[in-house]
């Protein structure tokens, strides 16, 4: 047990951490935060509000903060095998709204290392989950994108929600990034009419373009199992993707900000739904209230596991970061591993406190030892108002 420095008046402390991750779920870490901090500030007052960023993760916070119910079903997975993916449905202001999480139904970790092969994996189950949560009929649906397995740049979601991609025979092209090479044509008069009825927001953790060196097969496809080769291919034909897509539908998606998110996932909900493409941080602080909840706060806390320069451009902790800044509220990070520090925020990291091994076979009780520590030096650390 730390000795509690008893300096400091009692605070109202928000905790608002993103995931660690392959150690504990962003809300498993705001739950050891909170659980540290107390064990040496007990009249503290601490509110636990999980961050996600659009990426694993973002359905459980956005189904915490809007009180939402998630409801699960069998879809098909990212080869077409049978998955086990929910969707929320909650009551906002405007209505309905459903959230549908790309990772559940078409995620990367739903595939074993040896079997990914983003020449073959579709987004069909997300279009499945999709055409679920439509019968709820939402006014909104939060598509987050993160974490996909995928390059088909939403042509299987699309497929799944009655749209058709059809070869010069006039056949269906078969799921896969590879197939769009032999696209010819789209048929879209079989689209779900109930998309025409529905407003589509998008979270995304990255802003990449489709194709190019900074597009989407040329930065995620080697982690989702791409060669060198396979990249060529897969760039080739996202290119050719977006052409038909222009001539078909008129819509131009080549030079999109965040169209190259999730495999070109952002392109397709554009060109097909409609949607409307924004940072997945921001989506999550606005359904949480985190201004309004920043401006009954003395202090913030955030983290995720790796704190790296991707963290400091458009991921949760620099969203809290810089609202809490723009709040006047001094802000700390407590991470897994610190590759960065932000200027003026004080980071803890559990590998530089308790070393590697320790942050990864026991990262709840590390995280809570830390935070006990972190709180028994408040006094030293900021100056509170």
């Amino acid at each position: 047990m730390v000795a509690a420095d008893c300096t400091l008046a009692p605070m109202r402390v928000l905790v608002a951490p993103d995931k660690f991750r392959g150690t504990l779920t962003a809300a498993q870490a705001a739950r050891a935060i909170a659980a540290g901090w107390r064990r040496a500030r007990p009249h503290d007052d601490l509110a636990e509000v999980p961050m996600a960023d659009g990426g694993e993760g973002t359905l459980d916070a956005l189904a915490q903060a809007l009180a939402g119910e998630i409801r699960r079903l069998r879809v098909h997975g990212p080869l077409m095998d049978p998955v086990e993916a929910g969707y929320a449905i909650a009551s906002g202001p405007t209505g309905r709204i459903a959230v549908v999480e790309m990772a559940r139904a078409s995620g990367l970790e739903l595939i074993a290392e040896a079997r990914r092969d983003p020449k073959r994996t579709t987004t069909w189950g997300t279009g499945e989950l999709i055409h679920v949560a439509l019968r709820e009929t939402p006014a909104q649906i939060v598509v987050c994108i993160g974490g996909s397995a995928t390059n088909d740049g939403g042509a299987g979601m699309a497929q799944a929600l009655g749209v058709r991609l059809l070869d010069a025979e006039g056949r269906e092209i078969v799921p896969g990034g590879a197939a769009l090479l032999d696209l010819a044509r789209i048929d879209a008069s079989r689209l779900n009419p109930a998309v025409s009825r529905t407003r589509f927001v998008v979270a995304s953790d990255v802003d990449n373009p489709l194709t190019g060196p900074q597009g989407a097969s040329a930065v995620f496809g080697p982690q989702k199992g791409a060669t060198p080769d396979d990249v060529v291919l897969l760039d080739r034909a996202l290119a050719h993707f977006a052409a038909v897509v222009h001539r078909d539908l008129g819509i131009d998606v080549r030079d999109v900000p965040g169209a190259g998110a999730a495999g070109g996932m952002g392109a397709g909900l554009v060109a097909f739904l409609g949607a409307h493409l924004r940072p997945g941080a921001e989506v999550v602080m606005e359904a949480v209230g985190l201004p309004e909840r920043l401006g009954r706060a003395d202090l913030a806390i955030t983290g995720e596991g790796k704190l790296d320069e991707q963290s400091l451009h458009g991921k949760a902790p620099a969203g809290v970061i810089r609202a809490a800044r723009e709040a006047g509220v001094p802000v700390v990070v407590l991470c897994g591993r610190a590759e960065v520090r932000p200027p003026d925020v004080p980071v803890f990291s559990l590998v530089d406190r308790f070393g590697e091994g320790r942050a990864m076979e026991d990262a709840r009780r590390a995280l809570e030892d830390l935070a006990e520590e972190v709180a028994a030096d408040a006094a030293g650390l900021w100056s509170v108002g």
